[in-house]
């Protein structure tokens, strides 16, 4: 009988269909056959047994919600019966659970750039940044310029627009400048244009004070209303940049010094499944190898925040992540809004139902690492290991603080499938085989291979295709010419 249900732990109450199952299918569920009285979409959940009205509904072994009426065996479980369960607080007690994941003594490594401060980047870039929105066509306007002029030999010229910069006040200005300042000294960027209005609220001096000093020497800067032309002066000063930054040169590095952002966008059914587990394995190998992850999406583990929690390396950073959580959910109350305003239209469609379902899925891709620092939005990375960095679900808005707070490579997990790429490497990861080839020209690796050839080679895979990309194998997303930034608006705007 071929395989059309999988039950993720055998607790659990559901089981998600793995194609189109029509209502009177007899199926197999784990050696035994389960009558489906009703049509079950593929990546949506059938009941494997009777649930009762009020009960809690599980899958990933923990409630995703309570079924909101009678839910018999063999019927769709969907946002028609059952109801997510969260609260607007939250209560949590440190209860230590460290269960690290064996990972082999050998990795594999790539070959990446070498910076003045020790770390590796994947790229050798130069990056044309805005001070301000005022002046972010002018930055484009000279990245792509410079690029036909001064490109060969590197890995790219790219500017990265944004609308603020000015009209801000106070925590939002400064995050602001944290995000650029932090984009500025990444080791992707080989030199960095700077180029401001001269009148804006983020001005020069406050970003370049916000630059490491040992990052400064790869970068210059341009006042457009000083310049007679500020095109041709941007473009001569790219210049001297691109002459410094070809004498880089890519040399070999251990898995240790990746940083990987970890990310998801679109997700579906089959995305706690496949995708993220798998991304949570490659954030075990190279955390195992004394590498670093960041993890975001703050709203996006609401539910599964106690896994979290549990692996927090001290009771201090317990409290971070404490924090965290609860000042994220008073920042959806305070606007009215419920902390469940989740899961998005195309993840219903896709077969998510409340978002603790979303959430117990989305945080497999930390892996088991234990966590050992929270960061506030704009803040850089400080150590190895697993860090939780403050940041909202938006694809845009969390994939640029992953990119500021240090993240060299960006592994973006997908069910539904999106074109966006960042300011570094992002690889779209797809959930399930149909989109892999279907959008063949978004996605970089097909993670639905692993309900067919398991996980631990599926998982291989994965890794290799990481290290030939930061080894300068180029992304979907890069061959697209898909970069952009986006920062988190939060405050007034004057």
């Amino acid at each position: 009988m071929e395989k059309a249900l999988f039950r993720v732990d055998p607790r659990d109450d559901v089981a998600t269909a793995l194609r189109d199952i029509d209502a009177g299918s007899i199926v197999d569920l784990d050696g035994a056959p389960l009558s489906v009285r009703e049509p079950i979409a593929r990546g949506h959940k059938v009941a494997v047994r009777d649930i009762a009205a009020g009960a809690p509904v599980l899958k990933f072994g923990f409630p995703i919600g309570r079924a909101t009426a009678a839910i018999p065996q063999g019927t769709h479980v969907h946002v028609d019966n059952v109801l997510t369960a969260l609260e607007p607080d939250g209560r949590y007690a440190y209860a230590p659970a460290f269960d690290p994941a064996d990972v082999p003594a050998e990795t594999p490594g790539f070959r990446g750039y070498r910076r003045a401060d020790g770390r590796v980047g994947t790229r050798n870039e130069i990056w044309v940044i805005p001070t301000v929105g005022c002046v972010a066509r002018t930055a484009e306007k000279i990245a792509r310029k410079a690029d036909a002029l001064h490109g060969e030999g590197l890995d790219g010229i790219h500017a990265f627009a944004h609308p603020y910069g000015c009209s801000q006040l106070g925590s939002d200005l400064e995050a602001t400048t944290a995000i650029l300042s932090g984009l500025a000294a990444h080791p992707n960027a080989g030199g960095v244009l700077l180029i401001g209005l001269g009148c804006e609220s983020n001005q020069l001096d406050r970003m370049l004070a916000a630059i490491p000093e040992s990052a400064r020497a790869k970068v210059r800067t341009l006042r457009a209303q000083s310049s007679a032309n500020e095109v041709e002066e941007g473009v001569a000063l790219v210049a001297e940049l691109a002459a410094e930054a070809r004498l880089a040169i890519r040399t070999p590095a251990a898995l240790s010094e990746l940083v990987l952002g970890v990310k998801c966008g679109g997700s579906d059914g089959f995305s706690g499944l496949t995708a993220n587990p798998l991304v949570g394995r490659m954030s075990d190998r190279v955390t195992g190898a004394g590498g670093s992850t960041l993890l975001t999406e703050i709203p996006e583990i609401f539910g599964a925040e106690q896994m979290l929690m549990d692996r927090a390396a001290d009771a201090r950073l317990f409290e971070g992540i404490v924090g965290l959580v609860n000042g994220f959910k008073a920042y959806f109350t305070a606007h009215g809004e419920p902390v469940s305003e989740n899961p998005s239209p195309g993840n219903i469609a896709g077969g998510i139902t409340t978002l603790e379902e979303k959430s117990l899925g989305a945080v497999q891709k930390a892996g088991r690492a234990i966590v050992t620092d929270v960061l506030s939005y704009g803040e850089r990375l400080r150590t190895r290991g697993l860090t939780l960095l403050e940041g909202p679900g938006n694809d845009a808005v969390s994939s640029t603080a992953l990119s500021a707070a240090g993240a060299t490579l960006i592994l973006f997990t997908t069910g539904r499938g999106t074109p966006l790429g960042f300011p570094v490497p992002t690889v779209k990861i797809a959930s399930n085989s149909t989109l892999a080839a279907a959008k063949r020209n978004w996605i970089d690796f097909d993670a639905g291979r692993a309900l067919e050839d398991g996980m631990a080679p599926t998982a291989e895979a994965l890794l290799a295709a990481i290290c030939a990309i930061a080894s300068g194998e180029r992304t979907a997303a890069e061959r697209n010419d898909e970069r952009e930034i986006a920062i988190w608006k939060r405050g007034v705007t004057l």
